[in-house]
């Protein structure tokens, strides 16, 4: 496995990161199959390993806590906080007051003492950048945290984040984890040179586009997969059913396994540091870990530049963060009688 600089952190971390989303009672339930597959990964060199508190209600860091008992320091740990954790209002979003229990809550969870990289999982349009930062720079002082980042981020948040670190004398953020993957290229317009620009390392999610890029889905077939259920609309799409199609037949005149293709797109990209993979069992990981040494050349990578265009989306992806301006109504709408121009 080759490493890379995460951004100027100076911290080398694998192409590939495991993520532990499926480690608990939303993927695999069985705690001594999930350490099997943890063990394997880091067997197969991958040094970085990302949870978040919000996976399987914590689950996951218990899962990832116990598989890392005597391997800890070989390992760049990373976890998030920001989802709500109980129907308390203020167990959620990110203010200084949550983050300082939350983050207690995943050192616990994780059996260590510190976090390598701690990350906002989404933006909170309720709390001050500056609170966040505060916290988070309290956090790093106090030694319980290495680095910070963000995750799912508007390219302009991300902006505003490090000019505010700057006035302030804030820690500022180190890293971003965006979607990104055939199907959803959008952040090849803003959020990755944004990142480039300021030394930011960025670990991608989703490029398998939640499974979408396995191969498995086709079009006019019964779509029976563990997401599929709870994501329909995604995975019957025209539109990304149609680059699909596409990508099937550029795989096989490649003789590339479907997931290796997409693999090898994520982590071509000179912004991406790591792609995120999250294996749910032994044979995921395993097929993964077989695609490690593909390399695409130019003709292959032009064909899927045809395919799916640099910087666009084959269709919206559903679980990427939403500006309130989009989901709230009253913030794109005047007050009925100022809507007129006369």
């Amino acid at each position: 496995m080759k490493y890379r600089t995460l951004g100027r952190t100076g911290i080398r971390v694998s192409p590939y990161a495991l993520g532990a989303m499926m480690f608990g009672a939303m993927g695999n339930p069985d705690h001594d199959e999930s350490t099997r597959i943890i063990h394997r990964a880091l067997d197969a060199g991958i040094n970085f390993v990302d949870t978040a508190d919000i996976y399987s209600g914590g689950e996951s860091e218990v899962i990832v806590g116990k598989a890392l008992k005597g391997r800890r320091d070989d390992v760049v740990l990373a976890t998030k906080a920001n989802f709500p954790m109980s129907d308390d209002p203020n167990h959620r979003g990110n203010s200084g007051r949550w983050l300082t229990r939350a983050v207690e809550d995943s050192l616990r969870r994780l059996q260590t003492d510190h976090l390598d990289l701690y990350q906002i999982h989404r933006p909170d349009p309720d709390t001050d950048i500056e609170e966040t930062l505060s916290a988070l720079t309290d956090l790093i002082q106090s030694g319980k945290v290495r680095a910070i980042g963000t995750s799912t981020f508007p390219a302009s948040e991300i902006v505003e984040a490090q000019w505010v670190a700057e006035r302030r004398g804030l820690a500022r953020f180190r890293t971003e984890q965006p979607p990104y993957s055939i199907v959803n290229r959008v952040i090849e317009r803003e959020v990755l040179p944004v990142t480039q620009r300021y030394g930011m390392g960025t670990l991608v999610w989703s490029p398998l586009a939640q499974g979408l890029l396995t191969g498995r889905i086709r079009r006019g077939q019964a779509n029976e997969t563990h997401r599929s259920a709870s994501m329909p609309v995604h995975f019957e799409h025209d539109g990304k059913l149609a680059v699909v199609e596409q990508l099937v037949t550029l795989a096989d005149q490649a003789g590339l396994r479907m997931t290796h293709l997409a693999m090898a797109f994520a982590v071509s990209h000179p912004g991406v540091t790591s792609a995120i993979i999250g294996p749910r069992t032994m044979d995921h990981l395993e097929d993964l870990l077989a695609g490690a040494e593909v390399m695409l050349d130019d003709d292959i990578l032009d064909r899927i530049d045809e395919i799916a265009p640099p910087g666009t989306e084959a269709g919206p992806n559903e679980v990427a963060y939403t500006p309130p301006a989009v989901l709230d109504p009253t913030l794109r709408r005047r007050p009925t009688p100022d809507r007129s121009a006369a």
